[in-house]
């Protein structure tokens, strides 16, 4: 049986996003335990909405996620890294508009407090718990489907880490 041309159907697009890693003076690393999900960890991120820039976007999914306004950006990546969804949860998120999401992240500095981070500070909570980790950890701590990504984060923001722990030496 031969297929017609042009009855494929069209791939899933990606969901356009921004990730947050957010360093103390120290050059460690904010995490989050996932609120629906225990045991899983990740780093402040989400979509971009309508008319704002990547940037604009990271600076209000790291409020709306940690409640932290307090922060300098320091970078970001290169490019955008995108991640593929698995396939059984392909129709259960995003209302399987999408195959997974091309992410531009930034690094930022936190300038306040531990005891200021709120992960409450939003109505629609993301997080339980969270921790400062040194940045070689990041990958071990992710779900399987995004470690690819943080490999390539932590490649590409481990100087900056060491940067920051010398300068707090």
């Amino acid at each position: 049986m031969s297929k017609r041309k042009g009855t494929e159907p069209k791939p899933l697009p990606y969901r356009k996003g921004v990730g947050i890693l957010l360093f103390n003076k120290k050059g460690r690393v904010f995490v989050a335990e996932r609120a629906d999900a225990k045991g899983a960890w990740q780093m402040p991120q989400g979509g971009i909405d309508k008319g704002e820039t990547p940037r604009q976007a990271a600076k209000r999914e790291l409020f709306e996620e940690t409640g932290i306004a307090k922060a300098r950006f320091l970078g970001q990546t290169k490019d955008w890294i995108a991640y593929d969804l698995p396939p059984d949860l392909i129709g259960k998120v995003w209302k399987g508009k999408y195959r997974g999401q091309r992410q531009k992240w930034f690094a930022a500095l936190y300038l306040g407090r531990d005891r200021d981070i709120d992960l409450d500070a939003h109505p629609e909570v993301e997080f339980v718990r969270w921790r400062w980790v040194a940045i070689r950890r990041l990958p071990n701590l992710i779900v399987g489907f995004k470690r690819p990504l943080y490999e390539a984060l932590v490649a590409e923001f481990t100087p900056l880490a060491h940067r920051l722990a010398e300068a707090a030496d």
